[in-house]
């Protein structure tokens, strides 16, 4: 049986890492789960490490990349560039290792074409548009007014598109949505 990939979505500020975090603080995963580790041209942010939550890569490296076919999907959100190494991918899927990726649903629409036998996907939805509003504003607090409205109207977007996906939780409450998504990942691994 090969590996299962596991694509979690949301908007920006919804928690899909926060909630991807946790589920390795969960040794049950742990041995059996690996995170997808994307490359992106954005700026490292506080308390952020190269190689464990993203490799940081400079426009050219991207773009000489991109040109190589290195990556399975590539976006570009709020000026910056985001990418899934193909490499990565089929090394993990060969070792019969399930892979958990972050990726928005334009990755997630490819990624589910390229291996549709072992792709699940999960949505994660804020309870509400004024708390996202709020999340935004406190997880970025130098972020321009501009930029927020930005990652709101590409947030509603977003949830609409939201019944595309195998599975939806709206994420009120960190642990309960954490102990739901860590439910689905073993029950789709056993079945």
């Amino acid at each position: 049986m090969k590996g299962i990939i596991f694509i979690i979505s949301g908007p920006s500020g919804s928690g899909k890492t926060t909630l991807a975090k946790a589920l390795f603080r969960s040794k049950e995963l742990r041995k059996n789960f690996v995170k997808s580790i994307s490359l992106t041209t954005r700026p490292k942010r506080t308390g952020e490490k190269e190689g464990k939550d993203y490799f940081f890569v400079s426009e050219e490296e991207f773009r000489q990349k991109r040109k190589s076919k290195k990556f399975l999907e590539w976006t570009r959100y709020l000026g910056y560039h985001y990418a899934t190494p193909k490499d990565f991918v089929d090394r993990q899927i060969a070792q019969h290792k399930n892979i958990i990726f972050c990726l928005d649903l334009r990755g997630m629409l490819k990624i589910r074409r390229l291996y549709p036998k072992n792709t699940i996907t999960i949505f994660i939805m804020p309870p509400s548009l004024d708390i996202l509003h709020q999340r935004v504003k406190k997880r970025c607090p130098k972020t321009q007014k501009e930029e927020i409205r930005k990652r709101l109207k590409f947030a509603q977007q977003e949830m609409l598109a939201s019944n595309r996906y195998d599975y939806c939780l709206v994420n009120k409450d960190l642990h309960e949505t954490a102990e739901k998504l860590k439910d689905i990942l073993l029950r789709e691994t056993v079945s």
